[in-house]
């Protein structure tokens, strides 16, 4: 394809978890640019298969670390990211900005990236209203099914389990994560052209430009921001609303024509799915399933909180019932809770309190745990099309599987595309969707059965 935008990589980004890291690579290859997405750092030989990608990005947990390891794991990938020379360096957040001082730290990231890429500031553009992610003077919207709320009064962030959302304000939530000061390109500032807001920020001394979005018009000029200071703002830290703006301004500008629609992958009688996700949305998802051929496989996360022989039954337990479910026709999807009053939420919470493991560890056993279920089910039924559903659980299950690389391959909502992996191991060429806990239609799991597609 050609396009004005010349050749080699025009951004590179690096993922805190890994669902939203997949995001940004459908944005890119659904607009017509390749994109790959790697799980680590990679060996030189897998690079060069994707030697001609335009997006490149590495996945990571960070979300689930405290600031300490953040700043220890940050730096490897992001200085082989900077060397790639792209004009546009993206630290990739959650678009609801999950975060905390003691997880996750944003603010943390950001200096740790400053060091790699000095740049005067760095854009902050969190919302994407394509995925009903709003930001307005300052306060970011997020949208479920029954509407769109406040993300302190949001049903899920406000009592999210380990960052729940007690400020809207972006600005005023990451002032507890950095001392770098703040300020603001609102709508009123877009409206009227941004270039001397952004001129009379950087005069006072401002470091971190967060910026409003609400619709097609803002996302432009948003876009358009960030592309036309990319020379001294090179670093940009947001969600996958970066490359939705870039792309609808690469496009408005005649830089990038408007990409043909991918169609889906093909439907398959059957497929294997594993869950770490508590957020309701995720229920909703569950209950649908059950009806439609899904399977539904209860995994004891508090199994993880006792001895290595416990976990160990826990996991051939649930093997050989989703071997057995799959024998029957059935798609096996197994899941640690179905939504936050699932009452295995208050016992695995009980198991943490009782032997004082912290939540991030974990997370980080769950994650693996499904990660080594998918895999012997996935060995075991020779099914070849998978979902793993939860931020955290993502990240942990890829490794587990030994995936070293995605490619987007069919859309569903955004921000849960289809996907082909590719890695040295059995799961070499396996069609996988990363799905975020809040992420999603209701039948979201029969919609990659079916093998995506838009509709």
């Amino acid at each position: 394809m050609m396009d004005g935008l010349g050749e080699g990589p025009l951004i590179c980004w690096l993922g805190d978890d890994f669902t939203g890291s997949a995001a940004v690579m459908e944005v890119l290859a659904f607009a017509g640019l390749p994109a790959v997405l790697f799980t680590d750092v990679p060996e030189p030989a897998l690079a060069r298969r994707f030697a001609g990608a335009r997006g490149v990005g590495i996945a990571t947990t960070l979300r689930s670390e405290g600031p300490e390891e953040m700043r220890r794991q940050i730096a490897a990938p992001l200085r082989w990211l900077e060397g790639l020379g792209a004009p546009i360096l993206h630290y990739k957040i959650c678009s609801t900005f999950d975060s905390a001082p003691e997880v996750g730290s944003i603010g943390c990231a950001i200096e740790a990236a400053l060091e790699v890429r000095p740049a005067v500031a760095v854009p902050m553009l969190t919302a994407a209203p394509g995925m009903r992610r709003y930001q307005a003077f300052g306060s970011l919207f997020a949208g479920l099914p029954e509407g769109v709320f406040r993300l302190d009064r949001h049903p899920v962030m406000a009592r999210h389990p380990v960052t729940p959302m007690a400020e809207a304000d972006l600005l005023r939530h990451l002032a507890r994560q950095t001392a770098l000061p703040g300020g603001l390109i609102s709508l009123e500032d877009l409206a009227a052209g941004a270039e001397a807001r952004v001129e009379a920020l950087l005069a006072a001394g401002v470091r971190i430009i967060s910026v409003d979005n609400m619709d097609a018009g803002t996302e432009a000029a948003a876009g358009r921001l960030i592309w036309g200071q990319r020379g001294r703002m090179g670093l940009v830290v947001g969600s996958q609303g970066v490359e939705y703006a870039l792309v609808r301004h690469w496009q408005e500008a005649g830089l990038l024509p408007v990409a043909a629609e991918v169609p889906s992958a093909g439907a398959v009688a059957q497929i294997v799915a594993v869950s770490g996700s508590v957020s309701p949305v995720t229920k909703a998802q569950l209950d649908w399933a059950g009806g439609h051929g899904f399977a539904l496989l209860d995994f004891d996360a508090a199994a993880v909180c006792g001895g290595e022989a416990a976990l160990q039954q826990e996991e051939a337990r649930l093997v050989r019932a989703a071997l057995e479910a799959a024998g029957r026709g059935q798609s096996p999807l197994i899941h640690s809770a179905a939504g936050p009053d699932d009452p295995a939420v208050a016992r695995f919470r009980a198991a943490l309190a009782e032997t004082g493991i912290a939540m991030g560890e974990a997370n980080r056993r769950i994650g693996t745990a499904l990660g080594r279920i998918l895999d012997a089910v996935l060995r075991g039924t020779g099914l070849r099309r998978a979902v793993i559903s939860g931020g955290d659980t993502s990240g942990h299950g890829m490794r587990a599987l030994g995936l070293q690389a995605l490619v987007a391959l069919a859309p569903t909502i955004p921000g849960a595309a289809l996907c082909r992996a590719h890695g040295a191991g059995a799961h070499d060429g396996l069609e996988i969707a990363l799905k975020g806990g809040q992420m999603g239609s209701e039948d979201y799991f029969g919609w990659i059965r079916a093998g995506g597609g838009t509709r």
